[in-house]
């Protein structure tokens, strides 16, 4: 028996059944989920429906959440305040806000109430009931409800994330940078570029000074990898920082470079304390084209530059990039002074993340 187990082909049937169970637990977790925000839905529908036809005020809720404890004493879940936060879910979406599609056409004119798509239900039904509650409680109105929704599917954001994505007001900072990308990259590369882009980045991690130069903010950064790579978006991996490239006869540093594997490409990212100038745009220029030329490979899209400033003027910016075929795209960032309370538990501490980047470059 021992001469089986330890040999390779039965380490790789036990990994097949352990990644087949897992694989079934994560499915299982879903379909609960699911099964129970349809079950909310429909008793929050329910409560609705006869708060309106029979005048019940809402003592109701009450009576309700004694009932069904005493029904159901095993199932958590029908508090008073939970029983209300269905209410309002559903009141977020069929009442309280106009419809998606008519959103799309003219977000602030009234329309009739209606309910929303049952493709855009099915969205709300697949996140957790508390990132339904942290969505519900902060969004404005339906569409940036449904932004935070897709965000949260496709980055798989735990609660705290969301809350911080959320109150950095990340719906009306996304693609609001300025930059050439409609002129220099294809269509559909274009529109993931300007997606990932935000103006202001939201640097709440950092503590720097106002006076600090582009070192200090560089190494700030470093100093919260996992924050800035959260800020950054989906997709961004960390190459290097003060990467070393020789033209010529000289040598030259790039602030910090990534790789994105969505786009495919290098990102270059060049730091600056002060205003936009439109040099930076030039030296930004050079080291795009240095990056396609001697690191980029063959299948690789070209390489984008962002310049984050700590102000810009948007028709210097908009000059500056005109005639520029190297895509790249200009925005400010703002400092706050400390790392907001939610997040402070669930971030790594400095010591954790130098430890992570000397695992990196040791591995390396």
């Amino acid at each position: 028996m021992s001469r089986i187990i330890n040999t390779t082909e039965y380490n790789n049937f036990i990994h097949q059944i352990k990644s087949k169970i897992r694989s079934t637990q994560i499915k299982a977790s879903i379909k609960v989920n699911v099964e129970m925000l349809k079950l909310y839905w429909d008793i929050a529908k329910d409560i609705v429906e006869k708060q309106k036809s029979a005048k019940w005020g809402d003592g109701l809720i009450k009576q309700i959440s004694k009932d069904l404890k005493d029904a159901f004493p095993n199932l958590k879940g029908f508090s008073v305040r939970n029983i209300k936060y269905m209410r309002q879910w559903f009141q977020f979406y069929t009442i309280g806000q106009q419809p998606v599609a008519q959103l799309e056409e003219d977000e602030k004119s009234p329309q009739p109430v209606r309910q929303l798509g049952q493709q855009s239900v099915a969205l709300i039904f697949q996140i957790p009931w508390g990132h339904n509650i942290v969505i519900i409680s902060q969004a404005k109105n339906t569409r940036e409800a449904l932004f935070y929704i897709n965000q949260t599917i496709e980055n798989n954001w735990s609660r705290a994330v969301l809350v911080h994505q959320i109150e950095s007001d990340l719906y009306r900072r996304k693609g609001k940078a300025i930059t050439n990308f409609q002129t220099t990259l294809p269509k559909p590369q274009s529109d993931l570029a300007n997606q990932f882009l935000k103006d202001p980045y939201t640097f709440d991690f950092l503590t720097i000074e106002e006076k600090a130069r582009e070192r200090e903010l560089e190494q700030g950064l470093l100093l919260h990898l996992r924050d800035f790579l959260i800020e950054l978006g989906r997709g961004f991996a960390f190459v290097g920082n003060q990467y070393h490239i020789v033209v010529g006869s000289k040598d030259y540093y790039i602030d910090l470079l990534f790789y994105n594997v969505h786009l495919h490409c290098y990102v270059v990212i060049e730091l600056k304390m002060d205003e936009f100038k439109p040099e930076y745009a030039g030296k930004m220029n050079f080291y795009l084209s240095a990056v396609d030329d001697l690191i980029a490979s063959e299948p690789d899209s070209a390489s984008i530059g962002i310049v984050l400033c700590k102000t810009r003027d948007k028709v210097t910016v908009e000059y500056a990039l005109r005639d520029t075929r190297k895509p790249m795209g200009v925005a400010a960032y703002r400092l706050t002074k400390s790392l907001p309370g939610k997040l402070r538990n669930e971030l790594p501490s400095i010591k954790e993340l130098e430890k992570e980047l000397g695992n990196t470059s040791k591995r390396g």
